[in-house]
């Protein structure tokens, strides 16, 4: 009877220790996709001051879209890093602006013949599609980790050692989610 008593600890004990420790882990590796979300978001930002300058040099008359497109990029910075929500929203936002700018520089024949522009364009397409699939990985790892949170008995766990779910990083407005139509 005691050797079954000890047993019965020892599983529980180690069943215990699996399960936090997979808790830890789906925290950690949604915390590592934020990063990568986080890395491509800072790539968008620091390549706009040159597509906004580039095009401004053949757009000067549009300053109300490059103020608007800086302070947009400029809010987006302001966010809490671990707001995941807030800076989806004011990424959604600045996402917007930026094809609005691009909707400017299409008025320009001169522009888009221009291997500057053309370069920055491209660079900020590739850094585009890193965010949706840095976004997708993130949204991976927060449903595992959410998962793991409200399953049981895995969430008697979570609850008693401070584990909670992550927000998905999501574009709320639904007309945000249309394909932006800009030609060249």
């Amino acid at each position: 009877m005691d050797l079954l008593l000890i047993g019965l600890v020892v599983v529980v004990g180690l069943y215990l220790i699996v399960s936090y420790n997979g808790l830890v882990k789906a925290r950690q590796m949604a915390k590592e996709a934020w990063s990568g979300i986080d890395v491509q978001l800072k790539r968008r930002a620091n390549l706009i001051p040159n597509l906004v300058e580039t095009v401004k040099g053949y757009a000067t008359h549009e300053m109300e879209t490059f103020s608007w497109v800086t302070e947009l990029r400029a809010r987006a910075g302001q966010v809490d890093d671990d707001d995941v929500s807030g800076r989806a929203q004011s990424e959604a936002m600045l996402g917007d602006a930026l094809v609005k700018l691009m909707a400017v520089a299409e008025a320009y024949p001169e522009l888009k013949a221009n291997q500057n522009f053309q370069d920055l364009q491209q660079q900020l397409s590739e850094i585009e599609g890193e965010i949706q699939m840095s976004r997708r990985y993130y949204n991976g790892a927060a449903r595992a980790l959410n998962v793991k949170v409200e399953s049981f008995p895995s969430n008697l766990i979570a609850n008693n050692f401070g584990f909670a779910q992550m927000d998905y990083f999501e574009i709320e407005n639904a007309t945000d989610r249309a394909v932006p139509e800009v030609s060249f």
